[in-house]
């Protein structure tokens, strides 16, 4: 007994010493510059002096709002959506383009106008992401006195808004709901605003953004990089450079000329005359194969509908649980098996598209995290044959995928990634052992939760309702077989105790693997942090708190050690506490410290 208890408080001292250490250790320190993300640009400079390839543009607008409206209905911008473009480094998509614009400049995901007719509730009318940064480079004049920049820090969005209408509160929290500015508003007061909060770092970091919104608005005529070289060591070419009889130009010049006279048909033949001549020049470097990839990945969403997919699969399951009823189970192992394959699909894409391993910043590492996550998950469910662990990836796998999707998680386009992500084939080995153990880590959570449940209901509800209610639910979720179990009516305690224990292997399964898979993954790490960096540990934010985090689940095992009467139930709620670090070394050090791992 003695032993054991000297073991948990030294692991416990440990804790805290390195806990104590974290927020010092990286005062001295500073990241190598191959940790930096590669220098981004929203609009080349180059093609800035370049001509505008779709013709002059108009001033003022010819459109007005039910025009523009009735306009976009009408044209065919599909063939554009796969051409391929060079920006920032890599060869996408118009259509990756198009979204990433107007994602940067709305702060959503797509543009919409606000109709107002005789008599009606005013209506939102949104724009395919494609026609409005088309719209930008053709008639960006439409857009000077609309709502259009997202401004996302609450307190310079007010100080516009004050400035722009002095007085009328009433017009300024209409405003305010809409998160955006107008252009003209952002011109005319930006420079004053900005020399007022010039040393205060939250204004400073929204004033970028409002920049770089307004080079995308201004200058999005820059970016069609869309001529392939003609060796592969050779930059591509800006449509602008073509000569003004290529078929090319032509067809762009058309595209412009029919835009702003609002002639949809003469648009989207225009459209397809463009996209058919672009991959004829220099075919052989021209990605097509890998274009149609990337619309592939745009079109289908796989991670949303893998949420989507697994948020059923998780209710259907836990109807079932409460329910008993087999067809449930059978539905939310088949949901759950469709979940997985959505996510597996769009994780193997963005791998063929980005042409690496995709687990190299936080969007990434989150669907990577779940789909690790839910196919042990999906893995432990099978060997055992217990419905419980594939609730449990269910559950994961939603969480993770809505996290990562739904609250503008850094990373969500495909792009470049930092120098020192490239610098050794550990990396992809390191990582994706630290994300399996963080995904075991997040089942076993919800499986501890499951236990924590069961255990408080008998306290809660009585004995009775203990034995008939959560009992009965575990024993559908662990798929145990009645005949086997004591009769609940006739020894309610020795039903309730089998049921907790058959739930204490459940949880130790998970947290045993994931003990040691954390492990494994530190080690890795101390290899590769050797092979880049030249030191195998430096109490860097991430190294320590992966190192507290594996610490507490040393303690979990130590714990089985005991012979202590509560050890299954300090075993749960020390998994909880384990998720919750867990969190914070995942997110909190990645987003909040700074130190080497401020690119993950």
């Amino acid at each position: 007994m003695i032993a054991p208890r000297l073991s948990r408080i030294a692991s416990l001292c440990l804790a805290m010493v390195l806990l104590a250490m974290a927020p010092f250790s990286t005062l001295a320190q500073t990241a190598p510059a191959g940790n930096a993300h590669p220098e981004s640009h929203a609009v080349s400079e180059e093609g800035a002096a370049l001509p505008n390839a779709f013709g002059q543009v108009l001033m003022p607008s010819p459109f007005d709002t039910a025009r523009k409206l009735d306009f976009a209905s009408k044209v065919d911008l599909s063939p554009l959506r796969g051409v391929a473009v060079l920006h920032n480094g890599r060869v996408k998509i118009l259509d990756t383009l198009a979204r990433e614009t107007v994602s940067s400049v709305v702060g959503r995901k797509k543009y919409f106008d606000t109709v107002h007719a005789d008599g009606a509730k005013p209506k939102n009318e949104s724009y395919d992401p494609l026609f409005t940064w088309l719209d930008l480079v053709i008639d960006p004049a439409y857009y000077l006195d609309r709502p259009l920049i997202h401004i996302n820090y609450l307190p310079l969005r007010r100080a516009f808004l004050e400035a722009a209408f002095p007085g009328d509160s009433a017009k300024q929290e209409r405003w305010m709901k809409l998160t955006r500015i107008t252009p003209v508003i952002a011109q005319q007061f930006g420079p004053d605003l900005e020399e007022q909060h010039a040393f205060e770092e939250p204004y400073r970091a929204a004033f970028s953004r409002v920049r770089s919104a307004m080079a995308l608005v201004a200058e999005s005529r820059a970016n069609w990089y869309v001529i392939a070289p003609e060796s592969p060591d050779l930059p591509w070419h800006h449509l602008a450079e073509l000569p003004a009889d290529h078929p090319a130009r032509v067809a762009a010049a058309a595209l412009g000329s029919a835009w702003r006279a609002g002639d949809a048909p003469g648009v989207s033949a225009a459209a397809i005359a463009l996209a058919s001549e672009l991959p004829k020049i220099n075919p052989s470097l021209y990605p097509t194969d890998r274009a149609r990839l990337e619309l592939v990945y745009n079109r289908t969403n796989a991670f949303e509908w893998g949420y989507w997919l697994y948020t059923l699969s998780f209710v259907t399951l836990i109807l079932a649980f409460g329910t008993g009823r087999k067809w449930l189970v059978a539905t939310g192992i088949a949901t759950l098996f469709a979940a997985v394959a959505m996510h597996g699909f769009g994780f193997i894409l963005r791998c063929l598209i980005a042409e690496r391993f995709a687990i190299q910043n936080q969007f990434e590492s989150m669907t990577g995290l779940s789909l690790f996550a839910t196919v042990a998950g999906l893995a432990i469910m099978l060997v055992r044959r217990q419905w419980l662990f594939g609730a449990a990836a269910a559950g994961v796998g939603c969480l993770v995928l809505i996290t990562a999707t739904q609250t503008g998680i850094p990373g969500k386009h495909i792009e470049r990634e930092a120098a020192i992500l490239n610098t050794s084939v550990l990396l992809k080995y390191h990582v994706t052992t630290v994300l399996v153990s963080y995904g075991l880590i997040s089942l076993g959570c919800i499986v501890s939760c499951f236990y924590l449940a069961v255990h408080y209901a008998r306290a809660l509800g009585g004995v009775k309702a203990a034995a008939t209610g959560a009992d009965a639910m575990a024993a559908i979720a662990l798929n145990t077989d009645p005949a086997g179990a004591p009769s609940p009516e006739a020894a309610p305690e020795t039903a309730h105790a089998r049921t907790l224990k058959d739930l204490d292997t459940a949880q130790m399964t998970v947290l045993q693997l994931a003990f040691w898979t954390l492990g494994v993954g530190i080690l890795l790490g101390g290899w590769w942090a050797d092979h880049s960096w030249g030191r195998w540990w430096a109490f860097d934010p991430k190294e320590t708190w992966a190192l507290v985090t594996w610490i507490i689940y040393l303690i979990v095992i130590h714990l089985r050690f005991t012979t202590g009467r509560n050890r299954a139930l300090v075993t749960a709620w020390l998994s909880v506490v384990g998720f919750i670090v867990m969190l914070w070394t995942y997110f909190g050090v990645n987003l909040l410290l700074p130190g080497l791992h401020a690119y993950a």
